[in-house]
């Protein structure tokens, strides 16, 4: 009789999507507050000593969907290649945070459902920043180039952002710090057993 080399693989010890990883969905408007959120919290999570990711939309565009435009097609591709990386994360025990304005609710669902399709945890939340505080922050110079005609189908102008129903948090970026907004976002995690 054999013995199994790795124990730790024989089926009795093997655990059933019990992870201690999490996305974090972080949707809004451009320039809502979505990646500074998103690092401040990161940087709480690792002095923690959790394992963390930051999936950048940008970097995601850049190395993963290079290629993909801005049509309601290409967009849902890209939120879907996010949702597909952030889920893996997630699976593995590390805390996916996801700062992608992700305009539209059925991608956004869809993302959703994959999670509680794998059993990882996914919490959706709002950065609720009103267009009119975007504009005036215009981290990338975006709503500038829209107002001049340089930019066409700017999300929150002149292309549909379908805003959450039901986010797991709504946070208004305009009336707190980055340190405030970050920290509610932690609150939700420690409520859901999850930081």
């Amino acid at each position: 009789m054999t013995t199994n080399p790795f124990p730790e693989t024989a089926p009795e010890n093997k655990e059933n999507h019990v992870t201690t990883g999490a996305t974090v969905w972080l949707t809004g408007l451009p320039s809502a507050g979505k990646t500074t959120i998103a690092y401040e919290l990161a940087g709480r999570l690792r002095e923690e000593g959790h394992r963390v990711e930051v999936l950048d939309g940008d970097e995601i565009r850049e190395f993963i969907s290079a290629g993909l435009g801005f049509s309601r097609e290409d967009r849902h591709t890209n939120v879907q290649r996010i949702g597909f990386l952030a889920d893996l994360l997630a699976r593995n025990g590390v805390k996916a945070l996801v700062p992608v304005i992700a305009p539209y609710a059925d991608s956004r669902e869809a993302v959703r459902k994959r999670h509680q399709e794998s059993g990882a945890a996914y919490l959706e939340i709002h950065v609720a920043t009103p267009v009119e505080v975007c504009s005036v922050r215009d981290v990338k110079g975006l709503y500038a180039k829209q107002a001049a005609g340089e930019l066409s189908g700017l999300t929150g102008v002149d292309d549909p952002y379908e805003e959450p129903d039901s986010p797991d948090l709504r946070i208004e970026s305009q009336n707190q710090t980055v340190g405030e907004s970050a920290a509610a976002v932690y609150a939700l995690l420690s409520e859901r057993g999850l930081a």
